[in-house]
């Protein structure tokens, strides 16, 4: 590899892509030598039980900007590309899948919107159709996901989860360490971006059939998106989470002590003071969360 240094990182997870994987790798080289930046592709290998990695160290001299980075254990999306991200060398840090999935030849594209304004942290990839597994039930699923992450962030997200992103390395440094080891690190990048003001824009992509089997599990997969969604706004933003059922607890509570004394006067049932004091419980860790969030100086 040239010993200068690159002005972009693309991270390239690899798993069971033995079939297309040079295929992608030549499609994102051709779009990068043409686009004029410096930059390196660095494709991990993340433990693949066919012939994925031989595949590219038979390649590697064909390709002289790419690295390879084989892991000896199955680490999962999220933490490939953590330690991907980690390892870059360049300002620029690229996320996207060998699959073919997605339109690796438009790279440049999302480079170059960051290069040329100095406002915007992240560019992400948002795709106007949905090829994956599962269609009938991902495409409702994620719908409701996404509604509830606009909510909660506070402003629209077109695309939540998709795999093409390009960030600044700079920006992205402190949240690696919540990047959570499956396929939901795309939201955790993406929400603690907007959970801390950085400006995203989002590029509309086509996304095509994937090649191979897809690695998804709607069941399990569905349930970590939900969770890490929620984690993330509690890590930065634990009132908009808590507060609204405390309020609503005590309010209910109040409400329904009102009609409990004039109904019997000078007597609470135990259900209203369980409902009243569960509205203060939780208002009380919400006010907690939000003070230790605000003092962890980050």
């Amino acid at each position: 590899m040239d010993e200068e240094t690159p002005y972009v990182t693309i991270v390239l997870p690899c798993y069971n892509e033995q079939d297309h994987v040079i295929d992608e790798v030549d499609r994102i080289t051709k779009a990068m030598d043409a686009s004029g930046y410096t930059y390196e592709l660095v494709a991990v290998d993340d433990c693949s039980t066919d012939e994925t990695l031989a595949r590219l160290k038979e390649a590697a001299p064909l390709y002289p900007h790419l690295r390879i980075r084989a892991f000896h254990r199955n680490g999962g999306s999220g933490t490939v590309r953590r330690i991907g991200t980690q390892e870059a060398r360049g300002e620029i840090v690229v996320w996207t899948d060998a699959d073919m999935t997605y339109p690796n030849e438009r790279i440049p594209e999302l480079v170059r919107i960051l290069d040329k304004d100095p406002t915007i942290d992240q560019v992400v990839g948002a795709r106007t159709s949905e090829e994956g597994s599962h269609k009938l039930l991902r495409v409702p699923a994620k719908w409701v996901i996404r509604k509830i992450a606009e909510w909660l962030a506070g402003q629209r997200i077109p695309d939540l989860n998709s795999g093409l992103r390009a960030f600044r390395k700079s920006v992205a440094r402190p949240y690696l360490r919540l990047l959570p080891p499956g396929f939901s690190c795309v939201t955790t990048i993406t929400l603690s971006f907007l959970s801390n003001q950085h400006d995203i824009h989002y590029l509309p992509i086509d996304y095509a059939k994937r090649a191979g089997k897809s690695k998804f599990g709607f069941v399990s997969d569905a349930y970590r998106y939900i969770l890490q969604v929620l984690r993330m706004i509690m890590y930065f933003n634990p009132l908009k989470v808590l507060m609204p059922p405390a309020l609503w607890l005590v309010g209910i509570g109040f409400l329904k002590g009102v009609w409990d004394m004039i109904q019997h006067p000078f007597y609470f049932p135990a259900n209203t003071v369980m409902i009243f004091l569960s509205g203060l419980l939780i208002g009380s860790v919400a006010l907690l969360a939000d003070l230790i969030v605000r003092s962890r100086g980050e």
